[in-house]
């Protein structure tokens, strides 16, 4: 009997350059109904569906009825995970025009990785968290120290409510743009949702890409000394 997992049936399903279209887009945990996803990944609306529904037997999305709509996502944070683990060894996509050069170079500084910040701007909050003292790395998650503690609840971030989710509370997520590790989990989302409502950040629609705002500069500055 077989005992090993099948990883050449998930491989063939993310090879597909239509299909991996489809996981990138929903790298920022949204959900997009089968139209929207067809004109993404450049297909007719027959081939999605087709698409669509090996990924969802693929256990690498799910679907949601929202009235008259199906709509994808998804299916969990390790999805989004271990496609940001494969980023690390590909080879970087062709450039072949000025959009594709400035959109790259936009997620590679600040984009989402699911529900949490990533790319160098991800990167260098965590790199900040850990110099000055407020988390710590083991192997395998980060912890709040008792210094942390008080920090966070400042920022705005109630730690408690971590409590009442089943949800890993923080581990390192590997970047495919940088090569090191950002906080993924319950307090990664926390950190991104905190910078969204504080306007640090925004982005647009379908777009994984993040854009600092000038509050946003002051603020790295001022709250995690970074220039």
């Amino acid at each position: 009997m077989n005992v090993y997992p099948d990883i050449s049936y998930i491989a063939k399903l993310i090879a597909e350059p239509a299909r991996a279209k489809i996981l990138d887009c929903l790298m920022n945990g949204q959900a997009l109904p089968a139209g929207e996803l067809a004109y993404i990944a450049q297909v007719s609306h027959p081939t999605v569906s087709s698409h669509l529904a090996k990924l969802v037997d693929g256990k690498l999305l799910i679907s949601e009825q929202h009235g008259r709509h199906r709509y994808f996502r998804l299916a969990s944070q390790e999805v989004a995970e271990v496609l940001e683990k494969i980023g690390t060894i590909a080879p970087p996509v062709q450039i072949r025009s000025l959009r594709q050069s400035v959109n790259s170079g936009q997620l590679r500084y600040a984009r989402t990785c699911y529900d949490h910040l990533a790319g160098e701007l991800g990167v260098k909050i965590t790199d900040a968290l850990l110099d000055r003292g407020i988390i710590t790395l083991t192997k395998e998650e980060y912890l709040v120290t008792e210094q942390g503690k008080k920090w966070f609840s400042a920022f705005g971030i109630n730690l408690e409510e971590a409590a009442n989710t089943r949800r890993i509370f923080a581990k390192p997520c590997l970047d495919w743009s940088e090569r090191r590790y950002h906080i993924s989990g319950w307090l990664g989302e926390a950190i991104a949702v905190r910078f969204f409502e504080q306007g640090w950040i925004n982005k647009e629609s379908n777009n994984r890409a993040v854009h600092l705002t000038e509050k946003g500069k002051r603020a790295l500055r001022d709250e995690f000394d970074i220039m």
